[in-house]
């Protein structure tokens, strides 16, 4: 069984909150399995990165569990997360700070873990 997933995120925008819920809850769980888990943010996409559009968005109108903390929840279990620099530089302003554990890493990276054997990748 592979034990590093690498999961894309850029389809999943801000403007529908209840679409980047299943990759986050994925990552949960392959954390919860000992996966090494990367989710990289792409796109429109990288704006989940900056806590403020995070805390502000809900997946359902239970208004249970906001998209940031979710992503808390990932990075507490372990979870790496890597906004893309083209992503960063059109989709977020100089002003702007993103949650302080993300990292960056672009299109190349996520290419690198999509040709490697060793993990698996998702895309949503």
């Amino acid at each position: 069984m592979a034990e590093r997933l690498a999961l894309l995120i850029w389809a999943a925008t801000p403007e529908h909150p209840a679409l980047v819920v299943t990759p986050l809850v994925h990552a949960l769980a392959a954390c919860a399995l000992d996966a090494e888990v990367e989710i990289h943010f792409a796109g429109p996409a990288v704006r989940w990165l900056i806590p403020e559009v995070a805390d502000q968005a809900w997946p359902s109108a239970a208004r249970e569990k906001s998209v940031g903390d979710f992503l808390r929840e990932v990075d507490a279990a372990g979870a790496r997360l890597y906004a893309c620099g083209m992503a960063r530089a059109a989709w977020i302003s100089e002003t702007e700070a993103l949650f302080p554990n993300a990292r960056a890493a672009g299109a190349t990276a996520f290419m690198g873990r999509t040709l490697d054997p060793a993990w698996r990748t998702l895309t949503y």
